[in-house]
């Protein structure tokens, strides 16, 4: 991977910290060259000691009033004698200590003070202002000889005639990044993000993975995840590594991407944090994509986002450390090619917004400065790894912080326990809520069901908690704008069904976000359906940019889902004419051609994102939802019975057909949905009944094995560790059982009759930066050296977070230790530091190759 080192951030030559456009050399130091341009920051472009003393200076050096020159004693080229210059060094010598100290002690108290806005530049004669800039010359390069350049940048900041812009852009954004829509707007009530802000799980690399599940499922894999072998990075410490230039932040959606970038830019404005960052520069691709068809130079979108730049002129950017932050990977509509962009090195080139963003990135415009990238999983392989130095993972809510979150956001103690209860009851709810915004969507829910009397069935199911959630909803914009207490039918349906044609759409082309031309090809009267709606502030945001007009959003990609099966499930029963024309979905005669349609279509896609989709709209295919949105719903006068139990067959048709298991597990959360529980339940009772031998002896079909995985998976127990021998001590039990054993943290596969082909697999999942084991336990299993060699494949990537291997009696010799010795030295991030290999061959040179390894001290080998 390409690392664009960084050298430490200098200070701004005179020139640039008096203003741009001086043509003249800087005052008291007449000497130095003007420059305007710099391809390169030095680590110290302060003047060397004999560059200020030149004999070209046509002022008095530094500045200082007190040394008077004479010009006629040059003229008469008088000759001092050895004793005067002495007498006249030491008084030179007195004169600039006692300058300097004076103004290390205004250094000190300005450095001490809390005031991030104190610039320290009070009313000053000129000849003062020379001496000032001349001592921070000097106060600058010895701090950076001392290895103080932090404290040096934060120096050179306050008092850094820019300062007062730099201020004024702190304060504007700070403003804006102070206040949050937990999930809902509301006009009038504000949220500050220093009241409610949790700290994110944020580590170090992610899963290289190719990502072919949907959001849901990827969360399901990382709440397994230990957590502690993995490195938190704080939100705050992005950039703590000085050769750090550029980073890369994925998490799915909802999870807090824009919240983490909201509260750096707001610790760096409020002066906490980052205060050696001398400016911030958020540009959201939300807004970006606005300038897509202009051609504008660097200076001019900045001149364009941050009016405060254009009092700055052309600024000497290397003497800078400047920050872009690009947020939103994943809803950027630029076509971005980094083969075929042009080149771009200045920023007063024009050019259009793609291909100022491909020559940041690659450093070809403004190398110095430090980039951050948000963006979803699936969009995340655009910017290419060559260009990025540190990747980072957002991971959402711990089990600790759900609950922590639901005690923070419900008062009543009591209401608290019982919310939390219930959510971990359901396995399917509870993942959700990783996250923060499905907290906050169930705590709604359920804050008034358990605490206000409200009737009807507690939801258990994800359709049973978005359906009370949306019915929450219209209630309140009927309460609200209509003072009724039950609300218009046929209104709330309009407004539902002109939000669900824009989900629906926007979901089949893969968009999150939307702009006005989006909500008009709908037929979606911005002004009166949006602006006045009730129900589209709870679920549907307007939001005003930092910088530019509208952008409009569901709460959550979830909301957009449930809201887009609501409209096909509304549109096929009212036998919508105009979705007929335009998808082959609501060409079907019946509702259960229908539904097994969109189950086909589920399972062709690549990457799961209908998902969540198809959950929905077999949960709403059910009686009693269709009866809690009576409201919405024509009467079609047809019992759904004999159609719902049509389509629950050709699910478990589908299971049986053992499709991939990321597929067979969501057809089991469908049948979780449609509250058929038969074939998991027959699963569950026979392993029951079989005590610890499990499934010894028993033939299992496809759609068995499918429904003990996902009883697995989906158990409210922790899983710790998974005995392969208590189901299927075999390589077809490993293959099946693989999922679970990944998720475990202790894979217990001792005599399991495996073999190398075994070995190829638990390789495999080795390398996966999704697997949790920890502890690989291989022993009395007929490895032999060839199956070694295959487990070292695993034991050699980068990925691997194996701690312990146990390859007793596997009939390992010196040559599967050599495949071992070799494959640890290989990778220097293994954290594998024991290793047991009793009642093998290995002879004595076979285990000395491994013991020397336990003394090299890059490697973690601890025990053998």
């Amino acid at each position: 991977m390409m690392k664009h080192k960084r050298s430490d951030s200098p200070e701004p030559s005179l020139v640039s910290m008096k203003t741009d456009h001086s043509r003249e050399c800087p005052l008291g130091f007449s000497d130095m060259k003007c420059s305007t341009e710099q391809s390169m920051r030095s680590d110290s472009p302060e003047p060397s000691l004999v560059s200020m003393r030149t004999d070209h200076s046509r002022e008095c050096p530094l500045g200082f009033s007190d040394i008077k020159c004479s010009t006629e004693q040059r003229s008469a080229g008088k000759k001092l004698n050895k004793n005067q210059v002495e007498s006249i060094f030491k008084e030179l010598e007195h004169k600039v200590i006692t300058l300097i100290k004076k103004e290390l002690r205004k250094f000190k108290e300005l450095l001490s003070s809390d005031d991030p806005a104190c610039t320290g530049r009070e009313e000053e004669d000129k000849e003062d202002l020379h001496v000032k800039d001349g001592a921070l010359k000097i106060t600058l390069h010895v701090l950076k000889s001392m290895k103080h350049t932090d404290l040096a940048n934060t120096l050179r900041n306050k008092l850094d005639p820019i300062s007062e812009i730099q201020q004024t852009l702190k304060s504007n954004l700070g403003d804006k990044s102070k206040r949050i829509n937990e999930g809902i707007s509301q006009h009038g009530h504000v949220t500050l993000l220093n009241e409610i802000y949790t700290e994110l799980y944020i580590i170090e690399g992610w899963s290289g993975d190719v990502c072919d599940e949907h959001e849901v499922r990827q969360i399901d894999t990382a709440s397994r995840r230990p957590e502690t072998k993995e490195k938190p990075i704080k939100c705050s410490d992005l950039f703590k590594d000085k050769s750090i230039r550029s980073v890369l932040t994925k998490g799915v959606a909802g999870i807090g991407k824009t919240v983490s970038v909201q509260k750096f830019i707001l610790d760096w404005a409020e002066g906490k944090a980052n205060q050696d960052i001398s400016f911030i520069f958020p540009l959201p691709f939300r807004e970006l994509n606005l300038l897509k068809e202009k051609r504008l130079s660097l200076m001019d979108l900045l001149h364009h986002f941050f009016f405060q730049m254009r009092k700055i002129g052309l600024l000497n950017w290397e003497a800078y450390k400047v920050l872009f932050i690009f947020d939103g990977l994943d809803e950027c509509r630029l076509p971005i090619n980094f083969q075929d962009n042009e080149r771009v090195c200045d920023v007063t080139e024009a050019a259009s917004m793609d291909v100022l963003l491909t020559n940041l990135i690659k450093g070809n415009l403004l190398p110095s400065a430090l980039l951050w990238i948000t963006s979803r999983p699936g969009a995340a392989h655009q910017i290419p790894p060559d260009f990025v130095d540190q990747l980072t993972e957002i991971r959402g809510f711990s089990d600790a912080q759900k609950e922590e979150y639901f005690r923070k956001k419900i008062s009543d103690d009591s209401l608290a326990n019982k919310i939390i209860s219930h959510m971990k009851f359901s396995r399917s709810l509870y993942i959700m809520c990783h996250i923060p915004v499905f907290c906050w969507i169930s705590a709604t829910v359920l804050e008034r069901m358990l605490g206000e009397a409200e009737h009807g069935e507690i939801p258990k199911t994800l359709t049973q908690m978005f359906t009370h959630f949306l019915i929450f909803q219209i209630k309140h914009k009927d309460q609200k704008y209509h003072q009724k207490s039950d609300p218009d039918a046929q209104q709330s349906k309009d407004y539902i069904m002109a939000l669900g044609k824009l989900a629906f759409q926007q979901l089949e082309k893969g968009k999150l976000i939307f702009y006005e031309e989006d909500l008009r090809e709908c037929g979606i009267d911005v002004r009166e359906a949006l602006v006045h709606s009730g129900v589209c502030t709870q679920i549907f945001r307007e939001e005003f940019g930092l910088h530019l007009g509208k952008v409009f959003s569901f709460v959550h990609l979830s909301v957009q889902e449930f809201l887009a099966a609501l409209y096909a499930f509304l549109s096929f029963i009212s036998k919508n004419v105009t979705e007929q024309q335009t998808s082959d979905l609501f060409s079907k005669s019946n509702m259960s051609d229908f539904l097994k349609c969109v189950v086909d279509k589920a399972l062709q896609s690549e990457n799961g994102h209908l998902d969540l989709f198809l959950r929905f709209l077999l949960g709403l295919s059910l009686e009693s939802n269709q009866t809690l949105l009576q409201g919405l719903m024509p009467q079609t006068g047809s019992s759904s019975h004999s159609k719902q139990e049509t389509v629950n067959e050709y699910i478990k048709e589908k299971i049986r057909e053992d499709p991939s298991l990321e597929k067979s597990i969501n057809l089991f959360h469908c049948l979780n949905e449609l509250n058929d529980q038969s074939l998991v339940q027959e699963v569950q009772t026979f392993v029951n009944s079989r005590g610890d031998r499990r499934l010894c002896g028993t033939r299992l079909s496809p759609a068995q094995w499918s429904a003990l995985v996902f009883v697995l998976l989906n158990s409210e127990q922790e899983l710790n560790e998974f005995h392969l021998r208590k189901y299927e001590p075999s390589e077809e039990g490993l293959l099946r059982l693989l999922p679970v054993i990944k998720a475990s943290r202790k894979a217990l596969l001792r005599e399991c009759n495996l073999t190398d082909d075994g070995c190829g697999i638990l390789a495999s999942m080795l390398s996966s930066s999704s697997s949790n084991v920890r502890e690989l336990n291989l022993s009395y299993n007929n490895l032999k050296d060839s199956g070694v060699k295959m487990l070292c494949d695993g034991l050699r990537n980068p990925e691997c977070k194996l701690e312990m291997l146990l390859l007793c009696g596997c009939n390992v010799t010196a040559e599967g230790c050599a495949a071992l010795a070799s494959a640890l030295k290989e990778n220097p991030s293994s954290q594998l530091n024991e290793i047991y290999l009793f009642g093998n061959k290995t002879e004595e040179s076979g285990v000395k190759l491994l013991k020397d390894l336990q003394k090299d001290p890059k490697c973690s080998l601890e025990k053998l």
